[in-house]
This record gives C-alpha cells, structure tokens and sequence, in this order.
C-alpha cells in the first residue's frame, strides 16, 4: 500500500496559474511562491454580494483509530468538482507541532490530498513564522519596557501575553527570564504558547482586513497594572509594527488538491484550545471566487463545529448551507468499548450500537443549530457489512441520510454519492440558531455550551476562575464570546469517558481574556497551550534522500 507522500510525489501537479484562472483569477491577482503554491491578493473578492454555498466539514470526537475529517473534506470538494459545480476548498494550515509530533499533517490522505503536501505541511509560505515573530515582538516590547522603567507600571507577575514556538516543547511551559543580571532584563515568570494557539493566530484568523487585524492588535491584553488596570498592545504602541510583521501573511494561499481543485489554506488555530477554523478572510474568499465552498472545523463537533458556528460565522457574515459529519466504524466502536488493539478482532455490532451514542449526540447539536445534516461513513477494510449497514440504520431512525465514503481509496469517485447529497441540502434553506446570545454574561455563555453541547449536568469553577468571573464582569468584557479549551477526546473534560458520557460536571480552572480575539478562552481539565511530543515523535521517522526528496513524512 503506498503512503501519502508517495502518492502525493508521484502526481503530477499544474501550475499554480492554472489553478487560478478555475477560480477567475487575474495573473495580477496571485503571487506565486515558487511553481505550485501562491498568495491570493487581498482585493480578490470578486462577487461580495452573492456568496457561494458553505458547506462545513466536522467529525465525531475523535480516537486512535482516525476519522479522516480533512481527507473527506478534499475528498468532497473533488467530487463536487467532478460532478461539474465549481468548487474550492478553504483549508487550516498544518502546524509543525503536530507534524512533528504525533497526530500527524492537516492535507488529507490517499487519494484525496493537498499538494504540494510536503511544503504545505512544513515551511509553506511562511505565515506561521510572522506569527510567531509577531508574538515574540511583542513579549520582547514588554520586558524591554519594564526594563527601561516601566512607565506604565505593569506589575510582572501579572504578565498574561507569552512567548511562542510552532513545535511540541514542554520544557517551555514554564520558565524564568532575565536571570543574567541587570543588564539582561527582569527576572520573572514566563512561558511558552504553541504558536497556533496564540492570540495572534486567532486575530488573523478572525480580522476582515489590515485595518481590522490593526485594530484587534491594538486591543490585544498583554498585562495588568501595579493596581490592577488593564495594559493592552495599544497602550505600548506596538501595533504598528506587528500589523507590518503580518502583512503578508494576512493573504490567503492558493495551492491544489490531487485532482487540480483549487484549495484556499489559511490559517490554522487548533479547536482544542482555541477556535480551531481557517481565516475569515480565506473563506469569505473562497465564498466569492466559486459555487460550493467546502470547509472544516478542528476535532470533533463539540469543539471545531461548535466555535466555527459561534465565533466565527457572526465574523463571516454566512452560516454554513449544510454540514458534513464524519465517522467511521472503528472509531464508533472504539466510543462503544472497544480498544484500539481489539479492533482486529472482527465484527461488533454491539460495539457499534453503544458507541454510535457519540454519534448521535452530535447530530442532535447539529441540528439545534438548524442546519441540515449528512453523515459521510469514511469506509474502512475491516468494516463489515453488517455494521455498516446497522449504522445506517441508526441514522435513518434520527431522520439523517448517512453516506458511505471511500475518498481515500477512490478520490473524487468515493464521494460522488456524498457530493450529490450535499447539494441536495444547500437547496434547504437553513434557519440558523446560535447556541447563546452575546447578550449573556460569560458564565451563562460556558454553561449554555456546557450543558447544551456537551451534556454536562454542571460547571464548577476552582476559585481562581470564579475571581476572573468577577473581575471580567467588572472590566466590562461580558460582551465577548466564550472559547472553551477542552479534550477533543470526550465530550467532557475527562478523556477516559467515551461515547456519550452523562451525569458529568465541566470544570473551569482558569480564563484567559482575548481582547483582541474577541473571546474569553476558558479553559478545563489538563488542557495545555503548549503540547509535548509523544516517547516516538514522527519526527524521528523523517528524512531527506540523495535528490533533496522528503521521506517518511506520513
């Protein structure tokens, strides 16, 4: 069976100037990044006025076994393509952390990929270096003011802006600085944040434009006063300089899928710890250039979905016209029982009854949302008929067509049956219910999504959070969203329960304002912004042959 690089190196891949005239693109209107990969002008919006069909890719909490959300998204968009609609797919960038570390890269797989897979998963065109820059900028101009005196009297032990790196270091979480004596600056406190889970990726993920993005740096919280007042970027007039930092990288990429589809990749926050969707920007793009845009969400509904409907369609402007919901029989068995190593054991139609709860719970979120919904069954060898078909049934009894999906194995032709029913959907038109109003404080907002989302029976709040609350309410911030920061794994903030948990309680540990953002991520459990790499990272399995070819990276 051949690997995803080896199929990916052995396409043939069209210039990028030709991917962009599918889309109408003027030579004026892209900037190529070498032959196969280019930035999109940000003046490339080109029917503003009449946007295409949305349709949002997301998943059931995900497993060890895998779901395949990004391949059914390429594979979707290919198979859309293929039955004539013209289509672009508007994906997150990969993030080295887990390219490097264990989940792997964020370019589909098989047959229904991203290329040029290698460049898009390492390296790129370099937006995730501005953003870290950006963030380093601007912890540099933190500690170089309180070292020249501090005239804003920032207290250091109440710093909340940390430094960034896009890899798994935990060695990083926690750190000192300024131990070298008077000359190097003060001795405090400090951390590192993985970049993509940086305010500075929100921001550019959520800003319309340039003088949006300046505007939400300005507001960035970056510390407190000696007595307590907010100090924001604007306040240390860094946002100037950091606008200039992510000028181009505020301009979506255009690459390829395998199949000559034009894929928008911008953007990559994770879902688990923060909002986890591609650029406002990208999307809104991708909405004017084509017909049907297919997007996706990080990790499970009960994360990505759940924040790309909350946080980020008000941003956008458009509500997506129909979701996609993956699974897969192995995962849906795992949520059941099942362990990953007994997966090979053979048919358990037990299995899949039990875990289909998951399943379930998640169409039944979806819906509230008012959207129509299609389940794409990511077929599977070790998938036996007979559970295949119990699936089904399952969701035929819920009122939800279910579609079996083979994108990995057969491209665009294992999703023609998919393609067909999600047009079916955009025709509907959708009512679409957010899961709070912004008019809630932020502890109504945790709790809505808590208990409607997740199921949850109830939040508690360690002291440190119900202090925050406070404070927060105080400063006037109850008007922003809520961004929970969660185990992708579970629907609650225990990773060991499976399937559809009940008789739960959420634990808030800890808030941490956005301003700039425009959230309050709260976060749960043992949630960390800064990964660490796994006893084997799959970095270990990567290398470079006689001819300058990538191996080994998936």
């Amino acid at each position: 069976m051949k690997t995803d690089i080896k199929i990916a190196q052995e396409n043939q891949m069209q210039p990028i100037t030709v991917i962009a005239e599918k889309l109408h693109l003027t030579p004026d209107e892209i900037e190529p990044y070498g032959k196969y990969k280019a930035k999109i002008d940000k003046t490339a919006i080109h029917n503003l006025e009449n946007f295409g069909k949305l349709i949002l890719v997301t998943s059931m909490n995900p497993t060890p076994a895998g779901e395949g959300k990004s391949t059914v998204t390429v594979g979707l968009g290919d198979a859309l393509t293929a039955i004539g609609k013209k289509t672009a797919i508007a994906l997150r960038e990969p993030s080295l952390g887990p390219t490097l570390g264990l989940k792997g890269g964020a370019t589909g797989g098989g047959y229904a990929q991203v290329v040029p897979m290698e460049e898009i998963n390492l390296h790129f065109t370099g937006d995730m270096h501005a953003l870290t820059t950006a963030t380093n900028l601007l912890s540099a101009i933190i500690d170089n003011h309180i070292h020249q005196g501090n005239e804003l009297e920032i207290d250091p032990s109440r710093i909340v802006w940390k430094r960034a790196l896009d890899l798994n270091d935990r060695a990083l979480r926690e750190i000192e600085i300024g131990l070298g004596g008077p000359v190097n600056g003060t001795t405090r406190k400090d951390g590192f944040d993985i970049t993509v889970a940086t305010e500075m990726m929100a921001i550019l993920c959520l800003a319309s434009d340039l003088s949006d993005l300046q505007r939400r740096v300005s507001n960035t919280l970056v510390a407190y006063t000696k007595s307590g007042e907010p100090v924001t970027v604007f306040d240390l007039g860094a946002e100037g300089a950091i606008t200039a930092l992510l000028k181009e990288a505020m301009k979506p990429n255009l690459v390829q899928t395998l199949e000559e589809t034009p894929a928008i990749v911008h953007g990559g926050p994770f879902a688990n710890i923060a909002h986890g969707c591609n650029s406002v920007v990208a999307t809104r793009m991708a909405l004017t250039l084509a017909d049907y845009v297919v997007t996706e969400a990080g990790f499970g509904a009960d994360l990505g979905a759940q924040k790309f409907l909350d946080i980020k369609v008000p941003v956008l402007g458009k509500h997506p016209d129909a979701v996609v919901l993956v699974a897969t029989i192995r995962s849906t068995k795992m949520h059941g029982g099942v362990s990953l190593d007994e997966l090979a054991l053979g048919e358990n139609l037990e299995a899949v009854r039990e875990g289909f709860k998951n399943v379930r719970k998640h169409i039944e979120n979806l819906q509230a949302y008012g959207l129509p919904v299609v389940v794409a069954l990511n077929e599977f060898l070790t998938d036996t008929k007979n559970e295949q078909d119990l699936f089904m049934e399952l969701c035929r009894e819920m009122g939800v067509t279910c579609v079996l999906t083979s994108v990995w194995e057969h491209g665009s032709q294992g999703g023609i049956a998919l393609a067909e029913k999600v047009v079916e959907l955009c025709e509907n038109n959708a009512t679409f219910q957010p899961t709070y109003d912004m008019s809630a404080t932020i502890q109504e907002k945790v709790e809505t999504i808590a208990k409607n989302v997740y199921g949850a029976t109830n939040v508690h709040y360690s002291d440190e959070a119900l202090t925050q609350l406070k404070e927060f309410e105080k400063l006037g911030w109850n008007n922003l969203n809520v961004c929970i920061a969660k185990t992708p794994y579970s629907f609650s903030d225990n990773a060991k329960l499976k399937g559809r948990p009940e008789n739960f309680e959420i634990t808030i540990r800890s808030l941490i304002p956005k301003l700039g953002a425009g959230f309050i991520v709260a976060l749960t459990g043992t949630v960390l912004t800064m990964p660490g790499l796994p006893k084997v990272p799959a970095a270990l399995g990567i290398s470079v042959d006689d001819n300058g070819k990538i191996q080994g990276l998936y």
